[in-house]
């Protein structure tokens, strides 16, 4: 086991050094002339980023101090988004490469043929006549120079003159400054595109999540719960990078919809109650006329999450810790995440959901969408569900759509459906491409109204 996890990690780290000496190789080495100090603060820049990056990542896991974290935490996950994106603008300039390279060369060539004809068009269009039977006058012969000519007296061409067909002395100087010019373009195109798409990335992030609004229709819920909103937030993560100032947004969103409930579903938090009570303390703000309930994700488990369920439960939320309520026209149930299992503490439907009246709807909220087939052999009529992030940063969503039923959104398993929502915050990088961040309104419609 030691061994395969050693050959992995060698693995990973191979093609991490690959792609970074890529990287550095088309936006340092290709756009200079020689070796220099251009070179140099580029092997810097990405080695230095990639060592905060890592450092960062320990000091979150390790439970280091938390103004370290929070040093670490802001360039070096920034620089983690930023090195996905240097990477895959840079592989897509080598499509634009060629293309380029051969624009330049036509253009070159037209100016050339321009040139050629200018001489043509600038002599004049009527010369001396030559009357008939009189011979052309001799031109006069420049004196030999001694050493001048060959053996058979004809002058040699100089060397520096002597070009290869189909060239001229003009091209063969200019085609190496045409290549680095081509180089210098689409490396500062690539740069660019990567700095603005992780710009733009993360102020979406930091300007707080936007609200969704679905309508799901219950069959056995009764017409009297017609219309019942449930607010639905997910993934908040709050830790080093987002803090007090984005729970107050997370909360003063919420609370802007009105909602009848409100359900935090996993993945409050990246850090211990010690260090993140202060920024989780918004929290005590959030208002539903039948209260606001809370299920564990797995990265509670990563930070302490008996202290963060009694922590939630003081400032004023329902922990469903495999529990459920019975609310005046349908039930709520929760259920713990499937990493709390290490510690004994994993999802337990017999215990949440065993002795319910199956003729009411039930709702249940469960973290990861993959709990839903647990979900559908319990009877449950809709889960709502986060952790996914929509993939966060794309193409992100490729691997977290392979790994999870659903991405983002409502679909149908049998008689359960399932929603899950992007979430409001980011893990890592405080960086969202292709995924915004959200908070659901999900409305339930009674299919007797």
């Amino acid at each position: 086991m030691v061994v395969v996890f050693a050959l992995v990690a060698l693995a990973v780290v191979s093609v991490v050094v690959a792609a970074n000496w890529y990287v550095w190789r088309r936006l340092f080495r290709d756009t200079t002339r020689g070796p220099g100090a251009v070179r140099r603060i580029g092997a810097v820049v990405i080695a230095g980023g990639w060592a905060l990056a890592v450092c960062a990542l320990v000091a979150e896991r390790a439970g280091a101090p938390f103004w370290l974290q929070r040093v670490l935490a802001w360039p070096g996950f920034l620089w983690l988004a930023l090195s996905i994106y240097l990477l895959l603008a840079v592989l897509a300039g080598e499509v634009v490469r060629p293309l380029l390279r051969r624009l330049l060369e036509r253009r070159a060539a037209a100016r050339q043929a321009e040139t050629a004809v200018e001489p043509l068009m600038s002599q004049p269009a009527d010369t001396e006549r030559i009357p008939a039977g009189t011979a052309p006058p001799k031109t006069p012969r420049a004196p030999e120079t001694p050493g001048a000519s060959g053996a058979g007296g004809t002058a040699e061409p100089p060397a520096s003159d002597a070009t290869t067909p189909g060239t001229t002395p003009e091209s063969s100087l200019a085609l190496p400054s045409r290549r680095l010019f081509v180089s210098r373009v689409v490396a500062g195109a690539a740069a660019a595109a990567a700095v603005g798409t992780v710009g733009y990335g993360t102020y979406g992030v930091l300007n707080g999540p936007s609200v969704k609004r679905v309508t799901v229709p219950l069959a056995k819920l009764p017409r009297a719960a017609h219309g019942f909103r449930i607010a639905v937030v997910s993934d908040i993560h709050l830790g080093p990078v987002l803090g007090r100032g984005f729970a107050q947004k997370v909360v003063d969103t919420i609370n802007s919809t009105q909602p009848d409930l409100i359900a935090v579903v996993g993945d409050l938090v990246d850090g211990s109650v010690k260090d993140l009570g202060p920024a989780a303390a918004p929290l005590a703000g959030l208002k539903a006329r039948h209260g606001a309930y809370f299920v564990t994700g797995n990265h509670e488990y990563f930070s302490g999450a008996e202290q963060w369920v009694a922590e939630v439960r003081r400032l004023g939320l329902i922990p469903l810790e495999n529990a459920r309520t019975e609310l005046p026209h349908f039930d709520l149930a929760g259920v713990n995440d499937i990493s709390g299992e290490d510690d004994g503490q994993g999802p337990d439907y017999a215990q949440a959901l065993g002795d319910r009246d199956r003729a009411r709807a039930c709702v249940l909220l469960a973290h990861q969408p993959v709990m839903i087939h647990d979900a559908v052999d319990h009877g449950v009529d809709l889960q709502l569900s986060g952790h996914t992030h929509g993939g966060q940063l794309w193409p992100g969503n490729l691997i977290a759509g392979a790994a999870n039923p659903t991405l983002a959104g409502l679909e149908r398993y049998g008689d359960t459906q399932l929603y899950v929502s992007r979430g409001a915050g980011a893990w890592g990088p405080p960086t969202r491409v292709g995924a915004e961040s959200d908070i659901t309104v999900i409305e339930l419609a009674s299919r007797q109204a």
